[in-house]
């Protein structure tokens, strides 16, 4: 019997990831970010990225938890001031919209809005500010285009609350590097009509919950939302049927329709006071809460805030969505929104940022902390 031959051929091995280079320009920096595909839930090697970067590029303090990395000074200042950006995305398309291509003053590809170009504006401002006038928090986190119990931000709060402490916190979200101070918050619930099941053919013989429920959908479509300055930012609240069910078969009258409804509200108000303004709205039905996350003050009465504004010398608006910078107001931080990208170009299959708005948003944020 002859003797067998081993196999020789090496196991594949998956090809290592460049290491990011925190010496090359935003645009390059971006490109490379957004390379290393970094869907929620897969962001490890791209958080190994960025700690091996700030740990051989910068002499700042680095912390890793989980696949969130914080990077520190400590140079005793007067003011500490912290930077965040998410390291995930949602999913690519089909086909792929990676890697990155240039293609005259934009860079496209999947991140590059939401939001790489603001981790790569941290990741360059924490290797070329060696000496910043405050100390400086950057802070990059995981899991945060997905649901809040995975916020790689929200985890960091609970297990080491010590590390986001702050006067003032950026959150580099695409704001078409403009400020966007705060945030609204959002409250979700289902507001439950009653009704009397009977056959179709004999409507009166029943009570139709969804034919009644078309009182509330009137009573939404008149209602003027509040419009709110809040710390001098103008902020417009809605409240909007979202979504709507009822009935069991196509020959029953309903006796139940569940009606869908999220309120946007200012910051001035708390979660306790919006949901007081939902129940009142709809008196005399069942209100139950799916889903609420406070809003955000901008906190532009706070020096920092104000020094941020005039160092960046950029347009001031209300954020009118919800980001995290609502999870700072919860410990008192006062923070906002900046960072390069259109926000209504995130998520989609032609994400795209132009790259004078990388470069602007990097010399903004030095001449703030330079």
């Amino acid at each position: 019997m002859p003797d067998s031959t081993p196999d020789s051929t090496p196991a594949s091995t998956p090809p290592l990831t460049p290491p990011l280079d925190l010496a090359a320009d935003i645009v390059t920096l971006t490109a490379a970010i957004c390379d290393i595909a970094s869907v929620s839930g897969d962001e490890a090697t791209l958080a190994d990225a960025v700690e091996a970067a700030l740990r051989t590029g910068t002499a700042l303090q680095v912390e890793r938890h989980g696949n969130v990395v914080v990077a520190r000074t400590d140079l005793g200042r007067a003011e500490r001031v912290l930077l965040a950006g998410h390291l995930d995305t949602v999913p690519l398309t089909d086909p792929p919209n990676l890697p990155t291509r240039l293609d005259g003053d934009q860079l496209w590809g999947r991140g590059t809005v939401d939001m790489k170009g603001g981790v790569a504006v941290q990741l360059r401002l924490a290797a070329t500010v060696a000496q910043p006038r405050r100390d400086v928090t950057y802070v990059f986190y995981d899991n945060e285009e997905v649901e809040s119990s995975k916020n790689g931000l929200g985890h960091l709060a609970r297990s080491h609350p010590h590390l986001l402490a702050a006067d003032f916190a950026v959150l580099l979200e695409p704001t078409n590097a403009q400020v966007e101070g705060g945030c609204k918050g959002t409250l979700r619930v289902e507001v439950e009509v009653p009704g009397k099941a009977a056959h179709s053919g004999r409507p009166w013989a029943g009570d139709n919950a969804v034919h009644k429920t078309g009182a509330l959908l009137t009573k939404l479509a008149e209602h003027q939302a509040r419009v709110v300055d809040v710390d001098g930012l103008t902020y417009h609240e809605g409240l909007s049927a979202v979504g709507i069910r009822g009935g069991t078969a196509g020959n029953v009258i309903p006796d139940r329709c569940v009606l869908t409804v999220n309120y946007r509200f200012a910051p001035d108000r708390s979660e306790q006071e919006a949901l007081a303004f939902v129940r009142d709205f709809f008196a005399g039905y069942p209100v139950t809460v799916t889903d609420s996350a406070p809003g955000a003050r901008p906190g532009l009465d706070r020096q920092a805030a104000r020094d941020f504004i005039r160092d960046l010398d950029v347009p001031v608006t209300a954020k009118e969505g919800w980001t995290d910078v609502a999870r700072f107001a919860q410990f008192g931080v006062p923070a906002v929104n900046f960072g390069p990208g259109d926000p209504m170009l995130a998520h989609k299959e032609d994400e795209r940022v132009p790259i004078t708005q990388l470069r602007d948003a990097e010399a903004a944020l030095l001449r703030w902390l330079g």
